[in-house]
């Protein structure tokens, strides 16, 4: 059976007994067109099944076109699913239309994404950063009037608008949270590399959190991971240690999924455990998940609003926007009942 081929523009002038150019004027609403021949027109687009090339049609005006493309670590991670849907919602209304691509955290498939975008035309670029990547290549694009934006950590190498949450303050908050609770040795588990921008920042916020209490910083607590997998195997080193934490930290959702599962794996209900991102159900974990959540969908937003008033003609300085975290409190960082120190128990009352 042959293959149906798609309806061309050439087809649609045909089937009205009009020029192509007719049928281009129509559809792109540049120039005078009778209602009739409109009509007309717009009834043989919607019968022949006909879909505009708007690259092609934007490439020969020399505009951009009416995408705008995203760039994540991770299409798996809820967290940037969430991302991805608050850049759609902002944009929406504008006729936009998003396309998403994964890097892998991969620097060169990073770069090789970024390309095919811009070739595309898109009219806007946001971007989660591989680590090591260096976007000074960009320069010349951002001088263009492209709007970049930097999504969840900083570019490398040139000056661009960057939409990031409030890591440091955030962990700070989580890990005090377990100091007032009479927690002292308290194990990080962060992601790796070290040099990713968003651990510097929660293991900064751990140590502040740390100083301020008058706790010393004990290095063998610390713990890097890049995977569910290798956060479990951590978790299980840092409760075999000679003096071992009586609570985690976990420094992102990833991590917290290794180490409850490692807790649930032991049976271990004797670990105090906070989490920088909240998690599917954790509100149903025993107990439950205490954590310091982020704000995944208006990170979306606040990149996508910024982005728009760059397309819209700001000409400021790139600025840096923090989205707030929120710690919410579930019952996983108490201390066990028999850690907790005694309380005075009243004498009972003396009856008259």
């Amino acid at each position: 059976m042959a293959a149906t081929r798609r309806p061309t523009l050439a087809d649609v002038a045909r089937e009205v007994g009009v020029s192509a150019k007719t049928v281009s004027r129509v559809l792109n609403e540049d120039g005078p067109s009778s209602p009739e021949t409109r009509q007309r027109v717009l009834a043989a687009v919607a019968k022949l099944g006909f879909q505009p090339n708007l690259m092609a049609r934007n490439i020969r005006v020399g505009g951009p076109d009416t995408t705008i493309g995203l760039i994540v670590p991770d299409m798996g991670n809820p967290f940037f699913g969430t991302v991805a849907g608050g850049v759609e919602d902002t944009v929406r209304d504008r006729g936009l239309t998003l396309l998403v691509g994964s890097s892998s955290d991969d620097p060169e498939r990073e770069r090789a994404l970024i390309q095919t975008f811009l070739a595309r035309r898109v009219s806007m670029l946001m971007v989660v950063p591989a680590v090591g990547s260096d976007h000074a290549y960009l320069k010349t694009q951002r001088a263009a009037g492209l709007p970049l934006v930097f999504l969840d950590r900083p570019g490398a190498g040139l000056s661009a608008d960057c939409v990031v949450s409030s890591n440091r303050a955030g962990s700070q908050e989580g890990v005090t949270h377990l100091v007032a609770r009479g927690h002292r040795r308290i194990g990080f588990v962060g992601d790796l590399p070290t040099r990713l921008y968003t651990r510097r920042e929660r293991l900064a916020g751990y140590r502040a959190a740390l100083e301020d209490a008058g706790i010393a910083y004990d290095r063998s607590l610390v713990t890097g991971a890049h995977d569910q997998r290798t956060a479990a195997e951590v978790t299980t080193r840092l409760l075999a240690l000679p003096d071992p934490p009586t609570a985690l930290y976990a420094a992102n959702n990833i991590m917290a999924l290794g180490v409850v599962a490692e807790l649930a794996r032991t049976g271990r209900k004797d670990v105090a455990l906070v989490t920088f991102d909240d998690l599917p159900l954790a509100e149903i974990l025993e107990p439950a998940l205490t954590v310091v959540a982020q704000n995944p969908a208006e990170l979306g937003h606040a990149a996508a609003t910024t982005a728009l008033a760059r397309l819209d003609g700001d000409r400021t300085r790139a600025r840096t926007v923090t989205v707030p975290t929120t710690l919410i409190a579930r019952g996983s960082g108490e201390l066990p009942p028999r850690d907790r120190p005694s309380a005075q128990v009243p004498a009972p009352a003396r009856r008259g």
